[in-house]
């Protein structure tokens, strides 16, 4: 009797797990009924007929992220690279995802590979680095419209790494290299240019301030002469002026011719002192007269003076 109530209390509870269904919040349940769709099953508590109905697909409601692997693609200049990604999606449509496709993920991965390998193969290695903007959402658009049947929604596509060939690599670094030597080399025959022109102008300011300071010496020279001049000349008419004032007074011509005396006697001195010459006078007379001539040089002056 035992074992018969227990057969039947099995038999009950599998009969309620077979009855109800809780579908988690994250989650949606396809259910059919003898083998044809019937209802998706949203979050919650859910009654079902045993034997009739039956989960045939659970799906993840949330967004999904998949990785796609690396694969080897040839850019529009014939350089390989090995390129992989991450593809995000989402499930919209449990119904056609499980109807209209054996398996989303495995196809959006093989649809993502085709279209990427695509779009890399229309561009040049250096625009596939920086037009990875452009390149992610060409491969959504492409991705989503083809998996549109599929109840699904591809959110957004991220390229993870663009890999050249170790031989690609080496000639790219050895062409980045040659370019800093070039450069470099610009640089430094910039700085030898910048150098040779700044002496030059040192050189041409140089020859300008030595020109500039010599022509201002021969003018400081040539002031300097004139006001030399212009005093002397000043000196010799106040000298000759007060000469002649003094010659006016009273004495003052016998002064003068006394003065020319000496002055004739002393020069006269000293030619016979100095050179190796005798001087000896043909005749007194002619001395006297001399002397009557200078005399007479003498009272001319005054009156010389007196009509300037």
């Amino acid at each position: 009797m035992l074992t018969y109530f227990t057969v039947l209390v099995l038999i009950l509870l599998f009969l309620l797990l077979k009855m109800f269904v809780v579908v988690p919040m994250r989650e949606a349940a396809v259910i059919e009924r003898l083998g044809k769709f019937r209802i998706v099953l949203n979050p919650g508590f859910h009654f079902l007929i045993p034997f009739f109905d039956r989960i045939a697909y659970r799906h993840e409601t949330r967004e999904q992220v998949i990785d796609i692997p690396s694969q080897g693609c040839i850019t529009r200049d014939n350089i390989q690279v090995e390129v992989d990604g991450l593809v995000y999606i989402q499930v919209l449509d449990p119904k056609s995802a499980s109807y209209g496709i054996e398996d989303y993920r495995r196809a959006a991965i093989n649809l993502a590979q085709t279209t990427m390998r695509a779009e890399i193969g229309k561009l040049s290695l250096g625009e596939s680095f920086y037009e990875r903007d452009a390149l992610n959402e060409t491969i959504v658009k492409e991705i989503d419209k083809a998996s549109d049947p599929w109840g699904i929604k591809v959110l957004r596509y991220e390229l993870k790494n663009i890999t050249p060939s170790a031989n690609v690599i080496h000639t790219l670094e050895r062409q980045m290299e040659a370019e800093r030597e070039k450069r470099a080399e610009i640089t430094r025959a910039s700085a030898e240019k910048e150098a040779t022109i700044n002496i030059s102008e040192g050189n041409r300011q140089e020859d300008i301030n030595l020109s500039e300071g010599e022509k201002q010496r021969r003018i400081n020279v040539a002031t300097g002469r004139a006001e030399a001049i212009s005093i002397l000349a000043e000196a010799t008419a106040e000298g000759t002026e007060m000469i002649a004032a003094a010659v006016q007074k009273e004495g003052g011509s016998q002064a003068l011719k006394m003065q020319l005396i000496e002055e004739y006697i002393e020069t006269l001195t000293d030619i016979t002192t100095k050179a190796n010459v005798s001087i000896v006078p043909l005749e007194l007379a002619k001395i006297k007269g001399f002397f009557d001539g200078l005399s007479e040089v003498a009272d001319s002056v005054p009156s010389t003076q007196g009509r300037v």
